[in-house]
């Protein structure tokens, strides 16, 4: 079964993958903060929707061309839309590792601050291809 594409922009994309389900947010290459900020938050209200339809309904992530992200994108990762996520539903984060150092360093911190937050729980999971990524989540959602 084919993602569906709920939304382009040149730095990224939603999409819908009913097979899991789960929402994907796909990166395209480096986002600047207002960019970053505005996909994530459009990507969750999208999600709110589809969960209103869908349960459970997971999140993931494809990073492969993410590119570097600042710490004020990571404290606002943490701090604003982690604990969003959380009430929305959001229990796990399947990744598709980034190729590039710099995205690696991003999801490396992202999965740090998640892991040592308190007031939410997100479990957040790194894999090699997309395919591996949807199969852990289709699972962790089970």
């Amino acid at each position: 079964m084919s993602d569906i594409t709920l939304l382009t922009e040149s730095y990224g994309s939603m999409l819908f993958a009913p097979e899991v389900p789960c929402l994907i947010v796909q990166w395209h290459g480096f986002a600047n903060r207002q960019q970053f900020q505005s996909l994530m938050d459009r990507g969750l209200a999208l999600y709110e929707a589809e969960a209103r339809r869908t349960q459970p309904l997971g999140w993931l992530a494809d990073t492969r061309l993410v590119g570097a992200t600042t710490p004020a994108i990571q404290e606002w990762l943490a701090h604003d839309w982690n604990p969003r996520a959380y009430a929305a539903g959001i229990r796990h984060c399947s990744f598709v590792s980034p190729e590039s150092v710099f995205g690696q360093i991003s999801v490396q911190q992202y999965t740090a601050h998640t892991t040592d937050a308190t007031g939410y729980y997100i479990e957040p999971a790194h894999h090699h291809t997309l395919a591996e990524a949807k199969s852990w989540l289709r699972q962790a959602l089970r």
